[in-house]
């Protein structure tokens, strides 16, 4: 079984590059299941229905999220009502949306899959992404052939101990959030896929899809103004596993960049 992770979308070019390419990419790459980061879809800051609806509409199965995913409040009762539009899993308990579910679409296997968000760096307070994810797998044993996860995180080392922690008993792990995708895709040695941060769909000559000049003048005078879409041509990354679904050994990692 093919399944495609798609980085972050950012912004209106974002959408914009998903809608011209994600199923024309699925159909050449023969992915059986597309999950993408939609967290910052939406025109300034994370994800509104529009957007979400732009990358299900494009050829994704399943949206994951971060720690914008709840920025726009016209979404909150999307994230509700959507089987598989995802938040991060060890957000409070009483935040809309939930952050995993078990996509059965494919040839009747059932997938978990999961999103989650690392707690260094990120100012935000989210519970513990490694005890949530065990008592997780733990509380659903039984439910699901295999698991794959969205780890939504700034710092590499986390999201390798991530991977080193769950290597074996999640298929695939791929970061995002960073926007800058990494070299280090691989078959970890318990068998699961994994790549450090899958990168962005934005524009490429950006700072993460806003506009360089704004944040390097932020970075010489510390004086924070409101961000701006950057404007030209767009980055498509994303990464490719192949999983055998009665194993769930993941079988071979590739990165992609277009």
């Amino acid at each position: 079984m093919k399944i495609l992770a798609v980085g972050d979308v950012y912004g209106v070019a974002g959408i914009a590059c998903i809608e011209q390419r994600l199923r024309a990419l699925r159909n050449q790459e023969g992915a059986d299941l597309v999950i993408v980061n939609g967290e910052n879809c939406a025109p300034g800051n994370g994800m509104d229905v529009r957007g979400a609806e732009a990358i299900l509409d494009s050829g994704a199965d399943v949206i994951t999220g971060g720690n914008h995913s709840l920025r726009q409040l016209s979404c909150h009762s999307f994230l509700e009502d959507e089987p598989y539009v995802l938040r991060p899993l060890n957000f409070p308990d009483a935040a809309p949306g939930k952050g995993y579910c078990i996509y059965s679409g494919v040839y009747g296997y059932r997938v978990l899959v999961i999103n989650v968000q690392g707690q260094i760096y990120m100012n935000s307070t989210v519970d513990n992404p490694f005890i949530g994810v065990e008592r997780l797998l733990t509380r659903l044993k039984g439910q699901y052939d295999f698991a794959v996860c969205d780890f939504h995180g700034e710092a590499t080392s986390e999201k390798a101990a991530f991977a080193a922690c769950f290597d074996g008993k999640i298929s695939a792990i791929w970061g995002t959030h960073t926007h800058v995708q990494t070299a280090d895709e691989r078959v970890l040695p318990g068998g699961s896929g994994f790549i450090s941060d899958l990168g962005m769909c934005g524009v490429e000559e950006s700072i993460i899809g806003t506009r360089a000049e704004q944040v390097v003048k932020f970075y010489k005078t510390g004086v924070h103004a409101r961000y701006e879409a950057a404007e030209g041509r767009t980055v498509f990354c994303g990464c490719l596993f192949d999983i055998d679904p009665q194993s769930g050994r993941c079988l071979s990692v590739k990165r992609i960049r277009i």
